[in-house]
């Protein structure tokens, strides 16, 4: 049986430590807070669950903070968790069985991490992170911001998700601010770093920077294939960003050359042509996505709507607009199964019904994405 260790690093996390703590207390069998400098009711609310709360002087590193928590575990294994993370409702029996049934030569167990839910709960993005690992050396965190333990030894899966459930935006520019910082002191960028300093520069906008970030990241020989697939499409999206858009569609192509083509990355290259009213390659490339294999289990980013509901609108739009009424329909019923509550898929179950009725008084609609 698996005796494991809750080990977090918190500040300011009044709002959102209880849920989390609530949601996994009976789970496990030690809790270590790690405090990096709160100001509020922080403490006193982690105090309420154990009594293994330290503090810890916050140097901008959370490989630092996470494994000074870990070194106060004295369980055999390390679980970690944020503060606005919690343990999906209802699996604690079978968080519970795992710990059972897990033979004790298991050094890493991969759970999903959920994060960007809709009105309906469905995560926008899923993938697979090393949420708990054996204590030892071997397994700690490395980077400073976007830390990551290397999987290694006997890793298993297991399908109990951890759901990312913010409550309140955070300070946006932190990890920004300190690759920034690593930069203007010289420090060396792993292929981790740069990827990830490329990302942050991308989703703040500076586009002309993060051109120059991932593309040297995609020059190294040591980065990961997924991170390069991923960082193709974000070198894209900086090239959208400076109006150079055919550079944007090669960086899109780019991503193919490091494995499978995958649904994020055709349902980029079908908005490319969709948007441009090259509706026949937008629905090659819509079909291509609903075609990819979706590869959660090597641990890339994955967007599930990428797989289904996204290319399966998509294409209805596409056929509409090229005239092939019966096929748009037939998209529209199968982004249908994947979101029976979309708007878009009930509007335009609306609009095939009147343009059955109107098809022949000249009437004009189109469908709608």
């Amino acid at each position: 049986m698996l005796e494991i260790s809750l080990c977090m690093i918190v500040r300011d996390e009044e709002e959102t430590l209880g849920r989390c703590l609530e949601s996994v207390k009976e789970a496990v069998d030690e809790i270590v807070i790690v405090d990096t400098g709160s100001r509020d009711g922080t403490k006193e609310i982690a105090r309420a669950y154990t009594e293994k709360v330290y503090d810890f002087p916050w140097r901008d590193d959370f490989s630092a903070a996470r494994n000074f928590a870990f070194s106060m575990a004295e369980k055999g294994w390390c679980m970690w968790l944020d503060a606005d993370d919690v343990l999906k409702a209802g699996m604690t029996g079978e968080f519970l069985r795992m710990k059972r049934e897990l033979p004790e030569t298991t050094d890493v167990v991969m759970l999903p991490y959920q994060m960007g839910f809709d009105g309906e709960g469905r995560p926008s993005l899923v993938y697979d992170r090393e949420r708990i690992v054996r204590n030892s050396p071997d397994f700690r965190f490395r980077g400073r911001v976007h830390e990551a333990i290397v999987p290694k030894g006997e890793v298993v899966r297991v399908e109990i998700p951890i759901e990312h459930r913010k409550m309140k935006e955070g300070d946006g520019l932190r990890n920004l601010r300190i690759y920034q910082k690593m930069e203007e002191q010289g420090e060396e960028f792993s292929p981790r770093d740069l990827y990830y300093y490329g990302r942050e520069l991308t989703a703040h906008g500076n586009f002309e920077k993060g051109k120059e970030t991932l593309t040297a990241f995609l020059a190294r020989k040591d980065g990961w294939p997924e991170n390069k697939i991923d960082a193709s499409r974000q070198l894209a999206l900086c090239f959208y960003g400076l109006g150079r858009e055919e550079e944007a569609l090669s960086a899109i192509f780019q991503s193919f050359c490091y494995g499978l083509p995958r649904g994020e990355s055709c349902c980029l290259a079908g908005r490319h042509f969709l948007d441009r009213g090259r509706f026949w390659e937008a629905a090659y490339w819509y079909e291509r996505a609903l075609q990819a294999e979706m590869k959660r289990e090597s641990g890339a980013f994955v967007n599930e709507e990428c797989y289904g509901y996204l290319p399966a609108i998509s294409l209805c739009v596409c056929y509409d607009r090229l005239g092939d009424w019966e096929r748009a329909e037939e998209y529209n019923r199968i982004a249908g199964t994947y979101r029976p509550d979309s708007a878009h898929y009930l509007q335009n179950l609306q609009y095939f019904s009147r343009r059955r009725q109107q098809k022949n008084r000249g009437h004009s609609e189109e469908a709608h994405i």
